[in-house]
């Protein structure tokens, strides 16, 4: 069969160019979200693209949580919300180091 393994026969990898964390990173360390990648990929190779999506939903979600952190993002919000509520309501007094007032300096 002259098509088996025609992508090492051709010195070429096109699965890499398809992937964004498997690319060649600087000094040769793996990318922040490679893991994830990698879970997401080897959970889908070979079940199709239909089944894959309802298979391989969290290691998804996982992987683009860790490329744009919506979730972090949005907890973050929720967080400051309830901070600014405390503030309004005189349940808490941020340190002056958080209101931007620093330390006079020698």
């Amino acid at each position: 069969m002259p098509f088996w393994e025609l992508q090492r026969q051709l010195g070429i990898d096109v699965d890499r160019w398809l992937l964004r964390q498997s690319t060649t990173q600087p000094y040769g360390k793996a990318a922040a979200c490679h893991a994830f990648e990698r879970e997401w990929v080897e959970c889908g190779h070979g079940l199709g693209q239909t089944r894959a999506r309802r298979e391989c939903q969290p290691e998804y979600e996982d992987f683009m949580e860790c490329m744009h952190r919506t979730k972090l993002a949005v907890r973050l919000k929720t967080i400051l919300e309830q901070r600014d509520k405390m503030i309004k309501e005189g349940k808490y007094t941020p340190p002056d180091y958080h209101k931007g007032k620093e330390e006079p300096r020698p």
